[in-house]
């Protein structure tokens, strides 16, 4: 079965038990799920029940589709996503991605946790993604396109949306937040960084480093979506004298404790875009 099948099929599925129009699609990253408490849930789908849907394997992402209400807007909340490190291919990854543009959402939100390459950065800081560096091994768009899809070359100028991104910053400051814009760069995983690497990253341009978040931001800008994106800083990684060993659960632990200030920007935007 071809992609535009398979995404119709699982289109299909969740538009035969909720037919109404959904403002915004809503991605969560490691130890961001308590965003679920903040929806008023019509709908929600066990990911093992959509058709093509992978299931989520790593700590800290749950594996539901959730439907609600949240400041007046209603949303659809992936609360677990899925990563190339996980054995899945990019077509996987960003699958969700797909089926949400064709149920008509145009404005996509995406948040991750991710390791700081800005020497002024702390844990806990809070980057809003103003562009991103694909160091990924694979593309989402490798192999035949199918232009009901989107055009065999998107144009990735504004990957994403920069008026959103001044916003969330002015709104984060406002709200005494530690708070910059800066540049996203996507790693396979699921590896943390060496020394070296951070260095690298920090050179290249790059304010937090990930192991996601880019393959879908690549296809939400295939299908001419906007996009508001962030990262919660949970370790710091240059210069060398900040960094230090660094677990899956101290990740989990350090965006939980930025997670209602991410939570709270996200909520911004929500209601006034």
């Amino acid at each position: 079965m071809e992609l535009y099948e398979k995404i119709q099929e699982c289109v299909a599925y969740i538009r035969s038990k909720y037919t109404e129009t959904i403002d915004f699609a809503v991605v969560l990253g490691s130890g961001l799920s308590n965003f679920e408490k903040e929806i008023e849930v019509i709908q929600s789908f066990e990911y093992k029940d959509l058709p093509h849907f992978p299931l989520s394997t790593v700590k800290g992402h749950s594996g539901k589709l959730i439907i609600g209400k949240i400041n007046g807007k209603t949303i659809i909340c992936q609360s677990g996503r899925f990563h190339y490190y996980e054995g899945y291919s990019p077509l996987q990854v960003t699958f969700p991605i797909r089926v949400f543009k064709f149920l008509g959402i145009e404005k996509l939100i995406v948040t991750n946790a991710a390791g700081g390459l800005n020497p002024n950065q702390e844990v806990g800081d809070i980057v809003i993604i103003r562009d991103h560096i694909n160091m990924q091994p694979e593309h989402p768009l490798r192999g035949p396109n199918d232009e009901r899809i989107g055009p065999r070359f998107p144009d990735m100028m504004y990957p994403y949306h920069l008026e959103w991104v001044e916003k969330a910053v002015t709104y984060g400051k406002s709200k005494q937040y530690r708070v910059e814009s800066g540049v996203y760069v996507g790693v396979q995983g699921p590896t943390f960084e060496t020394p070296s690497e951070y260095q690298f990253y920090n050179r290249i341009g790059g304010d937090a480093v990930g192991m996601s978040t880019v393959p879908e931001v690549i296809v939400a800008n295939h299908m001419k979506m906007k996009v508001f994106g962030a990262s919660i800083i949970a370790d710091c990684g240059f210069p060398f004298d900040k960094m230090k060993e660094i677990s899956h659960d101290e990740v989990l632990e350090k965006s939980a404790e930025a997670e209602p200030k991410v939570t709270d920007i996200v909520k911004f935007i929500i209601a006034n875009n």
